[in-house]
C-alpha cells in the first residue's frame, strides 16, 4: 500500500480529526498507486494517521476513511458505517425524509444519501467513493430496504475528480415525483430534476420554527424553490403567502405542493428575480409581516466571499425595508465560506443601513440529520436566523 507522507507542521488538522489531505501538505508519496486506491497517511516522523482514497487530479489529494491501520475498506466497512448512520437518524429525526449519509460527518467522505419516502437518492462525489458505488448500493438495499435508488451525480464537482456527470436509476425504475411527509406536511419531491438531490432537507427543523410567527400574517417567501417554507406558513395559519423563485420548474412544483395541502388559495407563487421583486415592493410601498430569505449559496469559493457578502447584505436590507414594524425577518445562508460571525455582521450592518432595530428571536443551524463534525468546519455551513424588525 502506498504511503502519503505529510510535511512537518502540516499534520495538525489531520491529527485533530480533519479528514482531508491537501496536495500542498504532502512531503512525498512512497509506493505505487492508481487514482482512487486506498493509501496510508503518515506524518513526517512516520507516525500513522489514517487510511483513505487518493486522487492526484483533486486538490484534496486524500480523503481519510479510517484512523485504524487494521480496518479494511471493504463491504463490511461500508455496512458498519451506513448502519451506524441510519441508526443515528432513527434516534434524532423523522426518517420519512432525511439525509441518511452526510459525507465526512458520517465518516464516508464525498458520499451523500438522501431518503425521500420509500426511495433513496445517492451522490458519489469523488473518485474513491465512486469505485465503491456497487457495494454502497448493495448495502443500502440490505440495511434500509428502499423501493428504489436513484443516482444524482450530475454535479460539476465530479468533473474536478475526473468523473463524468450522470444521473439515472440504480434499481428498477419508479415514478421520480416522490411524496414525502415533513413536519406533518405532504410535499412532492422531484428526485430526477430537482435541485441537488431533489429537495433541501437541511432546513426541515427550521421550517417548523416559523410556526408561531406566521399565524394570521402576510408572508413573503423569497427564493422559495418548491415552496417548502411557503407551504409550512400556509399550513401554520398564515393569512396570505407569496412565494418567489426564478425557476419555473420550482414554481410549478410549489403550486402542486400548495394544492396537495389544500392551501392553494392562501399560497400563491410567481416566477421572478427575488432581488428585483424586493426593490419593486419597496418602490410600491407594499409591506409584509414576515419575509423569508433562503437563497442558494452566493459563493462556493473563498475568492468570491466579498461579492457574496454584498449580495446577502442587499437582500436583507431590502427585506427589512418592506417589513412592518414589529414584523419578522427569517434569513439564512448556506454558503460554507461565510462563517456565522460574518453572517451576523452582514445582518447587523444591513439593519443599521436600513435604520431598523433588530431583535434576535432565534439562531439555528442545519437539521440533526446533517450533523456537524467539530474537527471539520466544512460540515457546518447553514446559518438560520429569526429576527424581529422594529
Amino acid at each position: 500500500m502506498a504511503k502519503v507522507i505529510i510535511g512537518k507542521g502540516k499534520q495538525k488538522m489531520l491529527e485533530k480529526g480533519h479528514p482531508w489531505v491537501y496536495k500542498n501538505e504532502v512531503k512525498e508519496i512512497s509506493g505505487d498507486y492508481e487514482p482512487g486506491d486506498i493509501v496510508e497517511v503518515e506524518d513526517y516522523r512516520g507516525k500513522f494517521i489514517g487510511k483513505g482514497y487518493i486522487n492526484p487530479k483533486s486538490q484534496i489529494l486524500v480523503r481519510v476513511m479510517t484512523r485504524h491501520r487494521d480496518e479494511e475498506i471493504d463491504e463490511k466497512f461500508f455496512r458498519k458505517r451506513i448502519t451506524d448512520a441510519w441508526e443515528y437518524r432513527k434516534v434524532v429525526t423523522d426518517t420519512n425524509a432525511c439525509r441518511v449519509v452526510y459525507g465526512e460527518a458520517d465518516f464516508l467522505p464525498a458520499l451523500i444519501v438522501d431518503k425521500f419516502g420509500d426511495y433513496l437518492v445517492i451522490q458519489t462525489l469523488a473518485l474513491g467513493m465512486e469505485k465503491y458505488k456497487d457495494i454502497i448500493v448493495k448495502v443500502l438495499n440490505e440495511v434500509i430496504k428502499p423501493k428504489g435508488i436513484y443516482e444524482r451525480n450530475d454535479v460539476p464537482v465530479r468533473e474536478l475528480e475526473g468523473l463524468e456527470m450522470k444521473k439515472g436509476f440504480l434499481s428498477n425504475s419508479f415514478d421520480t415525483m416522490v411524496k414525502i411527509v415533513e413536519n406533518g406536511i405532504n410535499l412532492y419531491v422531484d428526485v430526477e430534476n430537482g435541485q441537488k438531490t431533489g429537495y433541501y432537507l437541511d432546513q426541515k427543523e427550521n421550517r417548523a420554527a416559523i410556526k408561531n410567527i406566521v399565524k394570521d400574517k402576510k408572508v413573503l417567501d423569497c427564493f422559495c424553490h418548491t415552496g417548502s417554507f411557503s407551504i409550512h406558513a400556509g399550513c401554520y395559519g398564515a393569512r396570505d403567502v407569496l412565494g418567489i423563485d426564478i425557476s419555473e420548474h420550482a414554481i410549478e412544483f410549489a403550486r402542486k405542493n400548495a394544492a396537495l395541502n389544500n392551501v392553494q388559495d392562501i399560497c400563491k407563487f410567481e416566477t421572478a428575480n427575488a432581488f428585483d421583486k424586493l426593490r419593486e415592493f419597496y418602490d410600491s410601498g407594499e409591506k409584509f409581516d414576515v419575509v423569508i430569505l433562503d437563497p442558494p449559496a452566493f459563493t462556493k469559493t473563498r475568492a468570491a466571499v466579498k461579492s457574496a457578502c454584498r449580495g446577502y447584505k442587499e437582500i436583507n436590507l431590502r427585506a427589512m425595508k418592506i417589513i412592518k414594524s414589529g414584523g419578522f425577518l427569517v434569513t439564512a445562508s448556506c454558503s460554507q465560506h461565510v462563517p456565522p460571525d460574518l453572517f451576523m455582521k452582514i445582518i447587523a450592518d444591513a439593519g443599521h443601513d436600513a435604520k431598523k432595530t433588530l431583535r434576535q428571536v432565534e439562531y439555528r443551524t442545519q437539521a440533526k440529520d446533517h450533523p456537524i463534525l467539530l474537527s471539520s468546519a466544512e460540515t457546518y455551513y447553514l446559518k438560520f436566523l429569526i429576527l424581529q424588525v422594529i
